[in-house]
Parts: C-alpha cells; sequence; structure tokens
C-alpha cells in the first residue's frame, strides 16, 4: 500500500466533493501549490489507484480530473444502482409531499382541498417512493387515514428532524 501525501489527501477530498471534471488550476490554487506540482500529485495519485485496483480512479478530462468509479466494478455497481434509483419528484409529487410535511397528519381529502386537485396519484406514488406513511386513522366517519412523513422522507432530503424544515411557509399559516 503506497501512502499518500497530505495534499493529495485534500486532493482527493476535493475531487470528491466536486463530483465532477475540477481544472488542475483550480485545484492548484485551492491547496496553494503550482499548477505543476499538482499536476504532478494527481499523476501519483491516479498511478497509484491503478496499481491498487480501488473502488475508484482518477480520470483526465483534458486539463481536468475528476474521481470516477473503477470500471472493472462496473457490474456491482449497475445492481446497485437498478434495485436503488433515486425518485424523481415531480412538481404534483412535491406540492403534495409539502402539504403532507407541513400539515401531518392529514388526510387525503384535507391535502386535496389544499391542492384543489386529486390527490390519489400524489398520494400513491409517495407511499410507492417510502416518502410518507400511513399514520393512523382518523376519529371521524369513514375513519379516513392520516398521513404524514417517513425517516426516508428524512434522508431524501438530508435532514434530521421536521424541525428543520423552513418556518414561515403558507402552508403554516
Amino acid at each position: 500500500m503506497i501512502f499518500m501525501s497530505e495534499n493529495q489527501k485534500i486532493l482527493e477530498a476535493l475531487l470528491f466533493a466536486s463530483g465532477e471534471a475540477t481544472p488542475v488550476s483550480v485545484l492548484s490554487m485551492a491547496i496553494g501549490v503550482s499548477v505543476h506540482e499538482t499536476r504532478t500529485l494527481l499523476e501519483e495519485m491516479e498511478s497509484t489507484y491503478e496499481d491498487e485496483q480501488r473502488g475508484f480512479t482518477l480520470i483526465r478530462l483534458n486539463d481536468a480530473y475528476q474521481l470516477s468509479t473503477n470500471p472493472i466494478y462496473y457490474e456491482y455497481i449497475h445492481r446497485l444502482v437498478q434495485t436503488s434509483k433515486r425518485k424523481l419528484l415531480t412538481q404534483t409529487l412535491m406540492e403534495t409531499l409539502s402539504i403532507v410535511a407541513y400539515k401531518q397528519p392529514i388526510t387525503k381529502a384535507q391535502i386535496e382541498e389544499l391542492r384543489g386537485v386529486n390527490a390519489d396519484h400524489a398520494v400513491n406514488k409517495l407511499m410507492e417512493y417510502n416518502l410518507i406513511t400511513e399514520k393512523g386513522r382518523m376519529d371521524a366517519p369513514g375513519k379516513p387515514i392520516l398521513f404524514g412523513t417517513s425517516d426516508d422522507f428524512l434522508r431524501h432530503f438530508g435532514i434530521e428532524s421536521l424541525d428543520e424544515l423552513p418556518k414561515g411557509t403558507v402552508l403554516e399559516e
């Protein structure tokens, strides 16, 4: 195992955080060394990753670098991506999810009243995506289902609790 210098560790962190091809000049400025030295550090990293067959590799795109998954592990990556595709949330789903997040527990009829349209499809999709869940039943005629957000909702939006939702929205009035 080859040990990386502090500047190489910083470059690795910068490239990971960037998620896209970053010009050598930008990386050089970020770590405070010359473009030539930065390029040398990156070339050493590229060689190390290749020699060790790590899960990621460093790719060169013109005069920029990017961390990328190692193509030798494509089969495994493909399996993961096929089973855990991040769900695309349309405007309708986002509106419905916002209502549930701020008004929970809430019934589908209450959602429809606020949105002014049928909410069957949106509620079903959000349930399918596990972003909302049944929280019980309302003590009213017909015992309608009460909906609220799930733990997956928090994970999806990168928040720890509903207290982190923005305050002062129209829905909170």
